[in-house]
């Protein structure tokens, strides 16, 4: 069997297979999928941090935060963790172990089916409600007397600990679950039973008690006694401006790896791209992705985390509405910067908005065209996680120093610096001919003020 003919004879000029032999393939830099748009990186405003150390000095707040307990389940029975109930503004700061654990013993299960109601308006207050599982309503009279969705709780929330504090009481609201609930309830009895033999407790829940009684104003902070309006020569409040005695202080973080490079590639197979150049372009590119995840889901200083729990809101009924969209803003009502959301949770918004025939605007941000919601941009991150049950959250923020918003934190002039508060350090060539680099950023995020941040939680997303 002959072969084909790969030169026609009669052909009067170089064919394309025998010229493809002798031409340069043209061809592109290496690609990386994984390179994103990183919105969270370019809007942030950074700060420089000489020292390493950024200190969040605010005025001093008497208001005890609304923490989220957690649970263990067996089966179908719920605890609350006990070290957990120190989340609750009564209990916060009391490290008691036994006695938490015998207050965790008292509580009791109850489930509850969607439309259910666990507590009614004028019924005596008793107990405190721990949310393990699900989402209710808590529901108010008002203006006319109509009832009113004063907000949503779930999963970690709870209502209302000055149950516990007062006798003879009673609900001035009515909780009705939402979705199929479960529930932990301590009896006022059951939690003065604990107290009586806890003397440790009972000095810590009267501390509370006058903390509470303090002059603050509506944010929770030590009130500035002011006069206004008045007439003649009346005698002028005295006043004086308290501080944190104990500010949060942000250490810089820092994101590392080691660039491998081996000499003989680097020598050789320069033309017509630099190995060592593009090398060191990807790897930067993935330190940066991996800034903009840690900015947002590190533990100690990611905005997911730091998030004040009163500047976190549910949505109603899952998917985000532009209703729900609203209450996010009324919790960043000042001079609001822009949204943060997964790309899927702004196309579940997309898809609430086309269901209600509504059809938001767009804003140009450095020459792109994106979505916006009340004139606030939405602009998209692909850290923002997203559950196995297909939830996620969306973040909205005010940013800038000077807006006491949200900021980024770096050191800029650091040695070999490439960019700032990034650098590349040569590290030697070990024996086996292996050049490594050693590329390094410094980075972290401060919230200067709790209304600088909200968040819409419990997103569902591909809801049909």
């Amino acid at each position: 069997m002959s072969n084909p003919k790969t030169h026609d004879e009669n052909s009067l000029s170089l064919g394309t297979a025998a010229a493809r032999q002798l031409a340069t393939t043209t061809k592109s830099e290496p690609q990386m999928q994984g390179i994103s748009s990183r919105w969270l990186l370019k809007l942030l405003p950074w700060v420089q941090v000489s020292g390493g150390t950024y200190r969040v000095n605010r005025r001093m707040s008497y208001a005890v935060g609304d923490g989220r307990v957690t649970f263990t389940s067996t089966g179908a029975k719920v605890q609350v963790i006990p070290a957990e109930l120190g989340e609750l503004p009564l209990l916060r700061g009391y490290e008691d172990a036994e006695v938490l654990s015998a207050l965790a013993n008292r509580f009791v299960q109850k489930e509850y089916k969607a439309g259910e109601v666990i507590t009614e308006a004028g019924k005596e207050a008793d107990s405190i409600v721990l949310i393990a599982h699900g989402k209710v309503n808590r529901i108010g009279a008002g203006k006319y007397g109509e009832p009113t969705v004063l907000d949503t709780l779930a999963d970690g929330d709870h209502y209302s600990y000055q149950a516990l504090l007062e006798s003879q009481d009673h609900w001035q609201f009515t909780v009705k679950a939402v979705t199929p609930v479960t529930v932990l309830i301590l009896q006022q009895s059951a939690f003065e039973a604990v107290v009586a033999q806890a003397p440790s407790l009972n000095k810590h829940i009267e501390e509370f008690k006058a903390r509470s009684k303090k002059k603050q104003d509506t944010s929770g902070q030590a009130a500035i006694e002011l006069a206004a309006g008045h007439k003649g020569e009346p005698v002028l409040p005295g006043t004086y401006v308290d501080y944190e005695t104990a500010p949060r202080e942000f250490e810089l973080s820092v994101a590392q790896t080691v660039l491998q490079i081996h000499t003989r590639v680097a020598d050789l197979f320069n033309d017509p791209m630099n190995q060592t150049q593009q090398q060191l372009r990807l790897t930067v590119e993935a330190l940066k992705e991996r800034k903009e995840h840690e900015l947002i889901n590190n533990r100690e200083f990611g905005l997911l985390h730091n998030a004040d729990l009163k500047q976190r809101i549910h949505t109603r009924r899952g998917p985000p509405t532009p209703d729900d969209m609203d209450e996010l803003l009324a919790t960043v009502w000042k001079e609001p910067s822009f949204f943060l959301a997964h790309p899927r949770a702004i196309a579940a918004f997309g898809q609430e908005c086309n269901r209600q025939g509504i059809y938001p605007t767009s804003v140009d941000m450095n020459g792109n065209m994106i979505p916006a919601w009340r004139g606030i941009p939405i602009v998209s991150c692909n850290k923002i996680p997203v559950t196995e049950s297909r939830t996620s959250s969306i973040m909205l923020m005010r940013v800038g120093e000077k807006n006491q918003g949200v900021v980024g934190l770096h050191q800029a002039g650091i040695p070999d610096e490439i960019e700032p508060s990034l650098n590349v350090r040569f590290m030697g060539i070990n024996e086996k001919a292996i050049m490594n680099y050693l590329v390094t950023a410094y980075f972290s995020a401060a919230v200067l003020t709790p209304d600088a941040l909200g968040i819409l939680e419990s997103v569902e997303i591909g809801r049909s």
